[in-house]
């Protein structure tokens, strides 16, 4: 394969083979194949697709909004604008209409699987806002339970007595994720109504007193976490494609 110009420096041209080896002495090149295959993978799917139509309509109103959001509506303004970032009008109008098609392919690839993969994440998905105290001894702990039944306050004895950092903010944990949970804390948590104080719990040696503050279950209603589950399938599907390519790479 004859080696070609693939950049100019100060005059003095690096050719292809030349860029490869910075590439590798970096340690970036798989990342820069990796780019390269991604985007092949996607085009290649796009051109094979009947279901992927872009109104040029739709992307020239964008570019207006665009133009007009970044006070490059003046012809000559933006024309300096394109020059400044390397490009021209026919490939950012490419671009532009490249990231709707890409985002219409995300829903297409991800939509048949979005239901069950949302079944397999939801226990990671769900959240429970929690309230903790964390001792070191079980009969702290048990004696500390026995004053919150009698009135005491949570949050003060969470900042007497709790060994966590969370005890600056009365033991509030936030939000955690149930999947992440400790098996026996959640099997106490998923049962336990609001402002219920659970425990003593032993975890990793220590023993704790959990207060359910809020539930708060994961749902596909949601419109952002639907957008990172479309993310994560497409993602799966794409890393599936490229590793059944076979590719090689070849220099002069």
């Amino acid at each position: 394969m004859e080696s070609s110009s693939f950049l100019t420096v100060n005059d003095q041209p690096i050719f292809i083979n030349q860029a490869v080896k910075y590439l590798q002495a970096s340690g970036k090149l798989a990342h820069f194949i990796g780019d390269i295959l991604r985007q092949y993978v996607i085009e290649q799917e796009i051109q094979n697709r009947d279901d992927i139509q872009i109104s040029p309509a739709l992307t020239e109103q964008t570019i207006i909004d665009f133009r007009l959001k970044n006070q490059l509506n003046d012809p000559q303004t933006f024309q300096e604008w394109l020059q400044q970032n390397a490009t021209d009008y026919a490939t950012f109008y490419e671009s532009i209409a490249f990231s709707f098609k890409l985002e219409k392919l995300k829903v297409l690839i991800a939509e048949p699987k979005i239901s069950e993969y949302f079944i397999e994440r939801k226990i990671f998905l769900d959240r429970v806002i929690v309230s903790r105290i964390i001792v070191d001894n079980q009969e702290i702990a048990e004696e500390l339970q026995t004053q919150i039944e009698e009135g005491g306050s949570f949050e003060q004895l969470a900042k007497e007595y709790s060994l966590s950092e969370d005890r600056m903010v009365n033991g509030m944990m936030g939000p955690v994720s149930r999947g992440t949970m400790p098996d026996q804390l959640r099997a106490v948590i998923d049962i336990a109504n609001p402002g219920k104080v659970v425990g003593p719990i032993e975890i990793e040696g220590r023993y704790g007193l959990f207060r359910v503050e809020q539930f708060l279950p994961a749902s596909l209603e949601d419109m952002q976490l639907k957008q990172a589950l479309q993310n994560e399938l497409f993602e799966k599907w794409l890393v599936e494609k490229i590793q059944k390519l076979t590719v090689k790479l070849q220099m002069s």
